[in-house]
């Protein structure tokens, strides 16, 4: 049986012209940092554009007079949709797993573009809005984020705009009684360097003046996550971090102050995002997953 199915919208330079396909593709990285905002994942993000764009596919795009709106509406209830899922099936918490992470490295150009922008979304962040119910985390990220009018955003929600404007407040406190991220200022990229210094030195006591007592190491392998508690424990078994400080290339993970390194034969090696409150690295994440790695770094 042939395959009848609306092809992926991606410009094929030998096809004929598409009005319908190239104006989505004008729209697929707007859509795609709405999904990843709402879900905090990439896989899933690309999932809800996809299903958006073969729904625009059966749809008479003639009929459409907005087609921006229409695409952030569908984006929108689909992305409900999929949170609503969740509740009903409950999946491990941003406590107990980890992100998929954009990375930015330090000497590449900053992102500028509010699309970008919106894509590097951090774990703190993604943990805030993991908390909220599926229609406040709509409110707040289509109206505070991507500044999608009151009233159609309760078209989605199927809701009245004062109700929509009164999720969106509820979720806006939630996200400000929140410690915001530390970020990745000057002070905080210091405090990581000396770190990985420190661990190609293999300076233990180096390590125990910028490490917080309480530091918690979250390694993502393989075989599962891994988690180390304390900074002498920590201090003791910085040899991961050794190999990053040794091979690596500062940049920005998550939003957070980190490195990325590779092997010797340039396959990658390791994600690391640090944590920097007042001076000391009160968190430190490893991503050491090849198969995440590819897909997030390229050597």
């Amino acid at each position: 049986m042939a395959d009848t199915s609306p092809k992926d919208p991606t410009p094929d330079p030998a096809a004929p012209a598409d009005p319908v396909a190239d104006a989505f593709q004008a729209q697929r990285d707007r859509l795609r940092a709405v999904a990843y905002r709402m879900l905090g994942s990439h896989a899933d993000a690309e999932d809800v554009v996809q299903e958006a764009w073969l729904r625009l596919s059966r749809q008479d795009a003639e009929s459409i007079h907005n087609l921006s709106g229409w695409l952030t509406t569908v984006v929108g209830r689909i992305s409900v949709d999929v949170l609503r899922s969740r509740k009903s099936r409950p999946v491990a918490s941003y406590e107990d797993r980890l992100p998929e992470l954009v990375v930015t490295f330090d000497d590449a150009p900053a992102p500028e573009d509010d699309v970008v922008l919106a894509d590097t979304v951090g774990l703190a962040l993604l943990v805030v809005l993991e908390s909220l119910r599926p229609g406040e985390r709509l409110a707040f990220v289509l109206h505070d984020m991507f500044a999608v009018p009151f009233d159609e955003i309760a078209k989605i929600l199927g809701k009245s705009t004062d109700a929509t404007k009164m999720l969106a407040s509820r979720a806006r406190r939630k996200v400000q009684a929140t410690e915001p991220p530390t970020g990745a200022g000057p002070e905080q990229r210091a405090v990581v360097q000396a770190f990985l210094a420190a661990s190609r030195d293999g300076d233990f006591e180096g390590l125990l003046r910028v490490l917080d007592p309480e530091v918690r190491f979250t390694v993502d392998t393989p075989a599962g996550v891994v988690v180390t508690l304390g900074a002498t424990e920590v201090a003791a078994g910085a040899k991961l971090s050794a190999s990053a400080a040794a091979l690596g290339r500062p940049a920005l993970v998550g939003g957070l102050p980190g490195v990325v390194s590779w092997r010797a034969d340039g396959t990658p090696l390791a994600i690391l995002a640090f944590t920097v409150v007042d001076g000391r690295i009160t968190d430190i994440t490893a991503h050491t997953d090849p198969a995440k790695l590819a897909r997030i770094i390229t050597a």
